[in-house]
């Protein structure tokens, strides 16, 4: 039957496809509504649809974005399917602008799948950042002791679970004493700005690597249903960097602006105190330096040759609940 809905061929190419994330996870973009079309004709109400150039939509969806005009990109929805551990899954509700329906253990028999990280991804507390780990990985020998303990922990928690509901104990009660690193999943839908502030943090490099993996995964659909407003969000967003207004004086004692262009003033420099001298702080002054090295310009695309059928993640979880229960 042909649709009369506006659809955008690469989004249809991966529509129900599933991605892996990390060792039990996926990624699936369900469906969709809207695109790049649909932020202009909610921009501009008094023209029909089709009447455009893509240089024209181009150029309205840059401005819209650039300017934080951002209620017609809220006309773009898209609809996943994903399966994650829990921990990650509670970084995701914090965004509390999606609409979300989680998998119940309270109706249905859990997955018994657990996370466990590869050794190039089990790193010590950083010093410096009381959220995060640092670059390297922590000692072999810590790892494989904590892959044990893991082991021993979710081993005994799963035979705790299994048992319970063999002696039909309610499965709410049942669920109570599942780790953080057990798998779960949900439908998780949001409008294309609310995705943007999404992956704005969590593809970021400060966010917890786990959820970046998702992110990124979710960047690249979203750039097959949005590809114009998907280059301005990296362009004026991911990629780009807000300047407050010590940051902004701090480069005008350096650059002078006239009306036929922009120069370096002559001799300017400032060092960390003369960028404290402008108003800033120590903290402020090494992140103004930073926003303004060099950096790459990412391309969240997606890589076909990953994307599997549903039915092989639904035999995987399946396989995963406890004993032979209906």
């Amino acid at each position: 039957m042909e649709t009369k809905r506006t659809v955008v061929p690469a989004a249809e190419e991966i529509l129900g496809g599933y991605f892996p994330v990390l060792d039990h996870g996926f990624v699936s973009l369900i469906d969709y509504m809207g695109t790049d079309e649909s932020i202009e004709q909610a921009a501009r109400v008094s023209y029909g649809f089709g009447t455009r150039k893509t240089s024209q939509t181009r150029g309205l969806v840059r401005y819209l974005r650039r300017h934080r005009h951002t209620t017609p990109s809220e006309m773009v929805e898209l609809k996943f399917h994903c399966a994650m551990p829990m921990f990650v899954a509670r970084q995701f509700v914090r965004h509390r602008t999606a609409n979300i329906n989680e998998y119940s253990a309270r109706y249905s028999l859990m997955p018994l799948l657990f996370y466990k990280p590869d050794y190039e991804d089990f790193a010590i507390q950083s010093a410096s950042n009381r959220q995060g780990r640092e670059g390297d990985s922590a000692p072999r020998e810590i790892y494989e002791d904590a892959v044990r303990r893991w082991e021993e922990v979710r081993s005994l928690s799963s035979d705790t679970y299994g048992w319970l509901v063999e002696e039909d104990v309610a499965r709410e009660l049942a669920r109570i004493d599942l780790p953080l690193s057990t798998y779960t999943q949900w439908y998780w839908k949001i409008d294309l700005h609310n995705l943007f502030h999404f992956l704005s943090l969590r593809a970021d490099s400060h966010a917890q690597w786990e959820i970046q993996e998702f992110a990124r995964v979710m960047a690249g659909m979203m750039k097959r249903v949005a590809p114009l407003s998907y280059e301005a969000w990296l362009d004026y967003e991911f990629a780009g960097e807000h300047m407050s207004h010590g940051e902004l004086e701090a480069l005008r004692a350096l650059i002078d602006a006239g009306d036929d262009g922009v120069r370096a003033r002559d001799g300017a420099s400032l060092d960390v105190e003369g960028l404290k001298g402008t108003g800033l702080s120590k903290r402020e002054a090494l992140e103004l330096i930073e926003k303004l090295r060099p950096t790459e310009r990412p391309d969240f695309e997606l890589d076909l040759s990953r994307m599997q059928s549903p039915e092989v993640f639904q035999s995987r979880m399946q396989a995963a609940v406890p004993g032979d229960f209906e």
